[in-house]
């Protein structure tokens, strides 16, 4: 026999329907499960954000309790409720998909009903009897999706943002090291895949971390400087209608204690709740990251190639086999996983941008495509971070010798005697040695054009790679 589910009835302005009771979540998040089912990235797959909604809720409600808006039964249950949800508890509960219509009013009322239906059950009530504590009237006081949801998604990315710092700061500090390890190995630089001019393997480790280094401190500034201004207490569209300035106050100074992060009202709340700006600025930053992430990959790629036929400077982990055919064969997986992650990333800066471009007049509809794709890049940005500096970075190794006897080997050294032979002669030397396959410090000597005491001058490391 199959056991039977018990349930409640809950109407809104289309109709009734029933609710099976093991459900928190009442009649709007039932609408809103039938109605999206647009991919398999729920809201329950970023506990940060589910966790900042509870706080947001939290912060408001200590505002109207403390303006004598909410008496203290509800104010109680809303806040057991709350702190539970921020705590993990409830999770399952969360189950609508991130792309849904509606400009999050549906998550809003997802988080409203749980919350609701928690503190029911914590004053003694069933689930579902909203004459006691209501979702709208209750949890919902003095607040619109269009507040609650852009703040929440704000503080979500702040924390998502702190969280980046960790696996940002290993990985550059990964390539500091090898930078360190390297500093004695000279090799070439090649510009446009061409030789150019002598450098150490060192240096260009270096770059690579120097060049990440800045994206971390423009990262470490951005949160607080956009993320944490807020437009908590706009409501609607920005006015305020239905709250206060003392609630907006209350609650920004609440919310600011509830997270541990300066949050502040914006400006202009009209403004900041219709411009989507702080989101693109976000995610062009994680864009311009991922455009970084992917040229060292490739970079990467090419002085690993070989590993007896292409530039094989470095030298990868073998971390899998690379081939179904051919024995032996080893790829640069990581590398190009980081590739694939930083496509993924720079592609979903794209729908932000479009998204962001969709709003209208006083509200952007499209703020749920926002909030997934930059929690998605969020994620994928410190997974990738972290997976190159553990899987790829820690374990490459260096081949002195190659990089030794492609400096030897190559032309552009001839770069380095400019000031000493001129340019005419200098060229002439290079083209020589091109079509002859020789040496152009043989042709030198041979020439007799500069005395072998001083191109071993001319030619040491700390000459060749450093400016005076």
């Amino acid at each position: 026999m199959n056991a039977v589910i018990s349930s409640r009835v809950e109407k809104d302005l289309i109709g009734e329907r029933q609710i099976p009771n093991q459900y928190y979540y009442g009649i709007q998040t039932l609408r809103a499960l039938e109605n999206f089912n647009l991919s398999p990235n729920k809201l329950n797959h970023f506990p940060v954000f589910i966790q900042t909604l509870a706080l947001v809720k939290l912060a408001c409600a200590q505002a109207n309790y403390k303006l004598n808006l909410l008496d203290a039964d509800k104010y109680q249950a809303i806040e057991y409720a709350c702190k539970q949800i921020a705590a993990g508890a409830y999770q399952d509960q969360f189950v609508l998909d991130m792309l849904q219509g509606g400009a999050g009013t549906s998550t809003n009322m997802n988080i409203n009903e749980v919350i609701a239906n928690v503190g029911l059950e914590y004053m003694g009530h069933a689930k579902g009897q909203y004459q006691y504590l209501h979702p709208n009237n209750d949890v919902n006081m003095s607040q619109s999706t269009n507040d609650v949801y852009p703040t929440s998604i704000k503080l979500a990315l702040a924390e998502m943002c702190t969280l980046l710092h960790a696996p940002f700061q290993n990985l550059i500090g990964g390539l500091n090291a090898k930078s360190e390890e390297f500093k004695g190995i000279m090799k070439m630089g090649r510009t446009q895949l061409q030789d150019a001019v002598p450098m150490t393997l060192g240096q260009e480790f270096a770059a690579f971390a120097g060049t990440l280094q800045k994206d971390l401190q423009l990262l470490q500034m951005l949160a607080p400087q956009t993320l944490l201004q807020v437009n908590l207490g706009g409501t609607a569209i920005g006015t305020g209608l239905n709250a206060t300035s003392a609630y907006r106050k209350l609650a920004v100074e609440a919310l600011a204690e509830l997270t541990g992060k300066p949050v502040q009202s914006a400006d202009n709340l009209i403004e900041a709740t219709s411009d989507m700006g702080d989101f693109v600025l976000l995610s062009g930053l994680l864009k311009r990251t991922a455009t970084k992430l992917n040229k060292i990959a490739n970079d990467l790629r090419l002085l690993s190639s070989g590993p007896r036929t292409g530039f094989g400077e470095i030298q990868l982990e073998a971390r899998q086999a690379g081939s179904s055919i051919m024995p032996g064969k080893v790829n640069p997986v990581i590398p190009e996983a980081l590739n694939i992650a930083s496509f993924q990333i720079i592609a979903n800066d794209l729908a932000v941008t479009l998204a962001a471009d969709a709003g209208q007049l006083q509200l952007n509809a499209m703020e749920p495509l926002i909030a997934f794709k930059l929690f998605e890049s969020l994620d994928i940005m410190g997974n990738a971070l972290q997976m190159f500096q553990d899987k790829c970075i820690s374990t490459l190794q260096a081949n002195p010798e190659r990089c030794r006897s492609l400096v030897q080997n190559s032309i552009g050294i001839i770069t380095a005697l400019n000031p000493y032979l001129g340019y005419e002669t200098t060229t002439r030397l290079a083209k020589t040695a091109f079509l002859q396959g020789n040496s152009v410090l043989d042709l030198i000597q041979a020439e007799q054009l500069i005395p072998a005491e001083q191109i071993q001058q001319i030619m040491s490391i700390e000459q060749m790679t450093q400016s005076a």
